[in-house]
C-alpha cells in the first residue's frame, strides 16, 4: 500500500506542475477577465445593499431588487425580468408552502425602573430602527409591560419547574420558535427575549456583544413576538435575576404578515449558437437577509453582478466571443424562492444544465472565514465540479505566489483589497443554500457552490461591509465567471482538454478515498467505499456525453484509465443485503423535504412522529442526519433497492444501519413523496 501511495503521489505531483497554467482558458482570456473584474465595483454595490433590511416581501427587499435592476440594465444585460410569484401562506410550489410577506413598522424593548411607585423608562434594550436584528423574524404585533423570567433553554417541561411565567416575558437561550409552544401557549408568557446563538462556531461566545438572528414560526397559531439580545445583555439580566432583583420590561411591536410575492429578478447573456443557446448556465444567490447582511449574502449578490457586468462589457468590446450557451443570473429569496421558481417556471429547470451558486464569498481575515469551492452530492456525478475546482486551484496557486512575493502574470488582486492567499478548500460537499434545490433528486442539476464557512459574524449585526475584502469578491467573481464561460462554450473541440482535467480530478478524488479507508472499522465497509467511488468516477466520465464531449477513442481511453485505477487499488464490493424493495420518486411534489421556514416532511408526516425518525439524529463519520436524509431521497430512482441506497450514502457520509434508511423511506412513501 505504501508503494501504491507513492505512485499516486507522483502522478498528482506531475499534474500539479501545471497548476498555474489554466488549460481551460488561454492567457489572453485570463488577462481579459483579470483586468476587467473589479472588486471595488462589487463592494460599492455591496455597501448599498447592506443598508437594506431585505426580508421577503418587504419594502427594503423591493428597493434592493430595484437597485440591482438599474445596475444590470446599465451593464447591458438582456432579458431582464422581475418574476412575481404569489405568496399568501396557502399556495404550494413543490415542497415549499409559500410564506406571506413580513413587514415591520415599529419595535422597541425598554427596561423600566421604579420611581415614586411608578415604572418609568430607563434603558432601551432593543430598537428595530437602529438594529432590525433585535426583532425575531415573523414576530406579531403586540404590547406588554411585564417582569422578566429566566427559563434557560425553555424547550422542555423541566425548564419551567418552580417558575411562574404567566403574564411575563421569558429569557431563553433557545430560538424563539422552539420556546413559544411551552412558554407562550401552555404557560402564558406574553413574549420572548432570546440570546440564541443561531450559528454555532468556535468563536460564537468570544464576542458577547453580537446580536444574532432569531426566528418565530411562520405557520403557527401562536401569536407572539420575540426580541433578540446580545450574550452580554443576557448575562447581565441573569446575574441580576439570580440576586433576586426584579426586572420590568416594556415591549411594543407593530408587525404584520400579509399576502405578498416572491420577487425574483433575472437577466441573461444570450448564447450565440442557435441550438446550444437553449441551454443555460444559471448563476444564483440569495438576496434576502436582515440588515446589514454584508457577507451573508450581499457578497454573493454583488459577485454575480460583477461577473455579469464584466462578461457583458468584454463581449460588447470584442475582448471575448459571446458564449455559445446562455448564461442566466438570478437574485431571489433563499431556498424558498428557488424552490418556488423551479416549480413555477418548469421550463427553467429543463433548460438549466449547470448552476453556480454564491452564498458568502467576501469575508476578510477578520471573519475567520474559510472559502470553499464545493461540489454537488455524490448522487449527481458531473464534470462541472471539476471545472469549478480547476479555477479554484488556479486562484489558490497564483494568490499563494503573489502573497509570497512572487509576481504571477495574473494575480487577481484588487487595488483596495487584501493580498492574502485565497487557500480555498476544494471538492467538499456542504449543505446549506440554494444549490441544494438545483441538485435535489427532483431536478438533478449539478452545482458549483462558492461559500465562506465558518464566518464568526454570520447572522449577526457585525456582518458589515468593513469585513468584506474587494480582492475576495474579485476572486469569487473570477472563479464563477470563468467556470460559467467555460461550461457555456463546451463542444467536442474541448474533449481532450476536459478529459485530461477529469483524469487529474479523478486521481485527487481517489487519493481522498484511499485516505478514508483506514477510518473504517471493517473490510466490508472499506470495500463498499471503493465500489461506490468507481461508480461515481464512471458517472463523471459518462456526464461528458451531456456536452458532446465523447468519441469512440475517448470512450476507450476513459475505460482504460478507470480499469488501470481499479486494477491498482481494487474494485471493491457493495454490501450484500436482503432489503430489496425499490422505490420511485413521485412526479410531485418537487423539491427538498426541508425548505425555508417550512418543513414539508414534518407537516405531512407529523412533527412528533418525524422527530422519532432515526436518520435525522444520526451522525456518521463524514456527515450528519440532514445530509443523509437529503441524499437518501436523491438516490430514489426506480432502480436502486433500499440496500443499494444504504450502501451509497454509507460510502459518502459513513456507515449507517439499513433499518434507519428503510424507516425513512417508508415514512416518505406514507406521505406520497415516493412510491
Amino acid at each position: 500500500m505504501k508503494a501504491l501511495g507513492l505512485f499516486l503521489s507522483s502522478l498528482l505531483f506531475t499534474f500539479s506542475l501545471s497548476a498555474q497554467k489554466l488549460h481551460l482558458m488561454d492567457d489572453a482570456m485570463i488577462q481579459a477577465f483579470d483586468t476587467e473584474l473589479s472588486g471595488e465595483s462589487a463592494k460599492r454595490n455591496l455597501e448599498f445593499l447592506s443598508r437594506l433590511h431585505r426580508m421577503r416581501g418587504s419594502e427594503d427587499y423591493k428597493e434592493a431588487t430595484d437597485f440591482i435592476m438599474e445596475q444590470i440594465t446599465a451593464y447591458g444585460l438582456e432579458g431582464i425580468e422581475m418574476i412575481r410569484i404569489p405568496a399568501d401562506g396557502k399556495a404550494f410550489y413543490g415542497t415549499q408552502r409559500s410564506r406571506p410577506a413580513w413587514n415591520v413598522d415599529f419595535a422597541e424593548l425598554w427596561e423600566l425602573e421604579k420611581t415614586n411607585n411608578q415604572w418609568i423608562r430607563k434603558d432601551r434594550i432593543a430598537n428595530w430602527e437602529a438594529i432590525p436584528l433585535t426583532l425575531a423574524q415573523d414576530s406579531e404585533s403586540g404590547t406588554a409591560t411585564a417582569l422578566l423570567a429566566d427559563i434557560g433553554r425553555g424547550t422542555s417541561e423541566a425548564d419551567y419547574a418552580g417558575i411562574d411565567v404567566k403574564g411575563k416575558l421569558v429569557l431563553t437561550s433557545s430560538q424563539p420558535g422552539a420556546v413559544a409552544p411551552l412558554a407562550v401557549k401552555k404557560y402564558g408568557a406574553v413574549g420572548i427575549v432570546s440570546y440564541a446563538p443561531n450559528q454555532v462556531t468556535a468563536w460564537w461566545k468570544e464576542d458577547e456583544n453580537l446580536i444574532r438572528w432569531g426566528h418565530l414560526e411562520t405557520f403557527t397559531d401562536i401569536k407572539t413576538f420575540a426580541f433578540m439580545v446580545s450574550l452580554k445583555q443576557a448575562r447581565t439580566f441573569q446575574q441580576r435575576l439570580a440576586q433576586g432583583e426584579e426586572i420590568m420590561l416594556d415591549a411594543k411591536v407593530e408587525a404584520r404578515k400579509e399576502a405578498g410575492y416572491y420577487d425574483i429578478l433575472t437577466a441573461v447573456i444570450k448564447g450565440s449558437d442557435p441550438e446550444l443557446s437553449k441551454e443555460e448556465i444559471v448563476f444564483t444567490c440569495h438576496l434576502d437577509h436582515p440588515r446589514p447582511g454584508a457577507n451573508d449574502n450581499a457578497s454573493g449578490c454583488v459577485a454575480i453582478m460583477e461577473a455579469a457586468r464584466a462578461m457583458s462589457k468584454m463581449i460588447r468590446e470584442g475582448q471575448i466571443p459571446r458564449p455559445k450557451r446562455t448564461i442566466r443570473f438570478v437574485w431571489s429569496p433563499e431556498i424558498e424562492g428557488t424552490t418556488a421558481l423551479l416549480n413555477y417556471r418548469p421550463e427553467m429547470q429543463k433548460s438549466t444544465i449547470a448552476n453556480i451558486h454564491m452564498d458568502m464569498v467576501g469575508g476578510n481575515p477578520n471573519t475567520k472565514a474559510i472559502f470553499h469551492v464545493s461540489r454537488s452530492p455524490k448522487s449527481l456525478p458531473n464534470i462541472i465540479n471539476s471545472i469549478g475546482e480547476a479555477f479554484g486551484a488556479y486562484v489558490n496557486e497564483v494568490s499563494y505566489q503573489y502573497a509570497t512575493g512572487a509576481r504571477p502574470e495574473h494575480p487577481i488582486v484588487s487595488e483596495e483589497g487584501g493580498k492574502e492567499e485565497l487557500n480555498a478548500t476544494l471538492g467538499q460537499f456542504h449543505m446549506g443554500s440554494d444549490f441544494q434545490v438545483f441538485s435535489e433528486g427532483s431536478f438533478k442539476i449539478p452545482s458549483i457552490y462558492l461559500h465562506d464557512w465558518p464566518d464568526r459574524y454570520i447572522h449577526t449585526n457585525y456582518d458589515v461591509p468593513g469585513n468584506i475584502d474587494p480582492t475576495k469578491l474579485k476572486r469569487s467573481a473570477f472563479i464563477g465567471a470563468g467556470s460559467a464561460y467555460t461550461i457555456a462554450n463546451l463542444t467536442s473541440d474541448h474533449t481532450d482538454t476536459v478529459f485530461e482535467l477529469l483524469k487529474e480530478a479523478s486521481l485527487k478524488r481517489t487519493s481522498a478515498m484511499l485516505e478514508r479507508l483506514p477510518m473504517l472499522d471493517n473490510e466490508e465497509d472499506r470495500e463498499n467505499v471503493k465500489y461506490h467511488h468507481w461508480q461515481y468516477e464512471m458517472g463523471v466520465i459518462t456526464d461528458m456525453d451531456r456536452y458532446g464531449l465523447t468519441s469512440k477513442t475517448l470512450q476507450k481511453q476513459a475505460l482504460t484509465f478507470l480499469k488501470d485505477m481499479v486494477r491498482i487499488w481494487g474494485a471493491g464490493k457493495a454490501y450484500n443485503g436482503s432489503t430489496a424493495r425499490v422505490y420511485n420518486r413521485a412526479s410531485s411534489p418537487k423539491g427538498p423535504m426541508s425548505v425555508f421556514g417550512y418543513n414539508y416532511f414534518n407537516d405531512k408526516y407529523g412533527a412528533e412522529k418525524a422527530g422519532k425518525i432515526k436518520v435525522f439524529s444520526y451522525s456518521g463519520i463524514w456527515g450528519s442526519g440532514g445530509a443523509y436524509a437529503y441524499e437518501i431521497l436523491n438516490l430514489v430512482d426506480g432502480s436502486r433497492s433500499i440496500t443499494d441506497i444504504r450502501n451509497a450514502v454509507s460510502a459518502e457520509f459513513g456507515p449507517i444501519p439499513t433499518d434507519y434508511v428503510k424507516e425513512y423511506l417508508q415514512a416518505l412513501a406514507s406521505i406520497g413523496v415516493i412510491e
